[in-house]
């Protein structure tokens, strides 16, 4: 119940100011949204005449009262959907969306194959063999006779 009662609240806080910002966008907003269309970078970055002269429609747009979707559609028009920063969310343009999470999701799939497959492959351990064996193969006799031989230098 409590869960609920703080999810409304967040609705009751947040869905006014998306509206506001719908209603009542600001230079700074739509800029990042927006590209320059001469040097193909984010008009809030620009200064070239053509940024100059959209951030100018952009603050007439305002002062005149259009909504955030009203200014955006007037551009696009203008300018075709290159000016937008982010590709739209529908048709074939959702696939620049879809495509990067695919991958990662991909990707992720893959490593997680990969590591279940080596992990399958892990030797399994050795068996303790007899101890004059060290639990590996025995020694050649010459190669033990040395081996005693150089150890009993050190005693």
């Amino acid at each position: 119940m409590r869960a609920v009662l703080v999810l409304l609240a967040a609705l009751a806080v947040s869905v006014p100011a998306a509206l506001a910002s719908e209603s009542h966008p600001t230079l700074p907003d739509l800029e990042g949204q927006l590209m320059c269309p001469t040097c193909r970078t984010p008009l809030a970055e620009s200064n070239s005449p053509a940024a100059n002269r959209i951030r100018a429609f952009i603050v007439q747009r305002i002062r005149a009262g259009d909504t955030r979707s009203e200014i955006m559609d007037k551009l696009v028009a203008q300018f075709g959907s290159e000016i937008r920063a982010a590709p739209p969310r529908s048709g074939f343009d959702l696939l620049a969306w879809l495509l990067p999470l695919a991958g990662v999701l991909g990707g992720a799939v893959v490593l997680g194959w990969l590591a279940w497959r080596w992990r399958g492959r892990r030797a399994p351990p050795a068996a303790a063999g007899a101890p004059e064996h060290n639990g590996d193969a025995p020694i050649e006799p010459e190669l033990e006779r040395r081996l005693d031989e150089e150890l009993a230098r050190f005693d």
